[in-house]
């Protein structure tokens, strides 16, 4: 985003700064677009993380509840412990909303320490959280292609273990914004915002902005393609109802995919062309890729509200336990007595994944 003076935030929330060497011949007004951000985002903002908390946390209590029911740390499947680190990521990053939402309604408020903490858990839980997916899709895939061949490697303390490597390197690059992401005071408008603060320096910015998208969208883009398209190849001998419901999945699945997170990476590659001067700058063009970008990030954000609908409450044992764990909580109110009743009840159910009938069937079994 242009400012009235020497230095140039592309977008606020999840933005960077840095110093051009030439300057425009007037300088670019930013108030329709501050304006513009104070109504918008804390909106969008604040609903995401409504919806976000309340699916998210669903999930997690039907897995915990339904985790009780096995016994040791490898019996879990794979597709459900994704799915619990999916949740947790989503919930985690929904969290930090509630920051920004005061950021955009107001100013930061929370100091330099809260910018890096805040700045970091977003970064930490967004990429954690789009590659969880691609470990989704890669198991399912290992499961209804390769069904016999790799089945001794897919081992839950592996889908461990695999989690734990995704938490690591993504605290990793989210350490960036621990080291660069500070508290800004706007020009003119003396609001100050937590935006990641390269200075001179826009080749690290461009190269971080290239990484991000590779990692956050291109990595597991191809990944979600390759597998969901080998998956349907392998169901080809299935019967037309079930093809036809797996088709419409796996069209759900990489169409929610790209229509939360293509705009918003399509709106930074245009920024990156724009700094690399590949496009030419003007105050038209900055004010529109700083409204896209606004829009798209808050688009991209949204997906975390989404996951819990996708990944979650389409199965049909999902729902199951949901019900079922609606039920022992109602009964717990109102019969303190019969509280022993869901524990008998829980005992005498059949073991196996919640998200997928049996890990040699069909993905999609739990849509149908």
């Amino acid at each position: 985003m242009t400012t009235t003076e020497d230095y140039y935030p592309d977008y606020y929330e999840n933005g960077t700064i840095d110093y051009p060497e030439t300057s425009y011949a007037a300088p670019c007004d930013l108030q329709d677009t501050w304006q513009f951000a104070r109504r918008f985002c804390p909106v969008v903002y604040s609903l995401v993380f409504l919806v976000a908390l309340v699916g998210n946390v669903l999930v997690l209590c039907v897995v915990r509840r339904y985790r009780h029911t096995r016994h040791g740390r490898c019996s879990f499947s794979l597709t459900d412990t994704f799915l619990l680190h999916l949740a947790v990521s989503d919930l985690l990053l929904a969290l930090t909303l509630p920051f920004y939402s005061v950021q955009w309604a107001r100013e930061w408020l929370f100091g330099q320490l809260g910018c890096k903490i805040a700045g970091a858990a977003f970064s930490l839980n967004l990429y954690s959280g789009i590659l969880f997916l691609a470990c989704i899709s890669f198991d399912r895939y290992l499961a209804i292609v390769h069904a016999v061949s790799v089945g001794w490697r897919r081992n839950t303390c592996h889908a461990q273990i695999a989690c734990a490597v995704i938490w690591v390197a993504c605290l990793s690059l989210a350490a960036i914004d621990i080291q660069y992401r500070e508290v800004m005071e706007l020009p003119r408008s003396g609001s100050r915002v937590c935006q990641l603060v390269f200075s001179h320096d826009s080749s690290g910015q461009v190269t971080l902005q290239l990484v991000s998208m590779v990692v956050a969208f291109g990595l597991p883009l191809l990944v979600m393609l390759y597998c969901y398209i080998h998956i349907f190849r392998s169901l080809c001998h299935a019967t037309r109802r079930q093809k036809r419901k797996s088709l419409r999945l796996i069209i759900s699945l990489v169409s929610v995919f790209l229509l939360c997170w293509a705009p918003y990476n399509s709106f930074r590659l245009a920024d990156i062309l724009q700094r690399l001067n590949v496009i030419g700058r003007s105050c038209s063009l900055d004010h529109a890729l700083d409204i896209g970008t606004l829009v798209s990030e808050s688009l991209g954000l949204a997906h975390c509200a989404i996951n819990p609908l996708l990944y979650g409450f389409v199965g049909v044992k999902f729902r199951r336990e949901l019900v079922e764990m609606w039920k022992e909580l109602l009964v717990s109110i109102g019969r303190p007595g019969m509280n022993g009743w869901g524990e008998r009840h829980k005992k005498h159910r059949a073991p196996g994944s919640f998200s997928s009938e049996s890990e040699n069937t069909s993905y999609f079994s739990v849509v149908m």
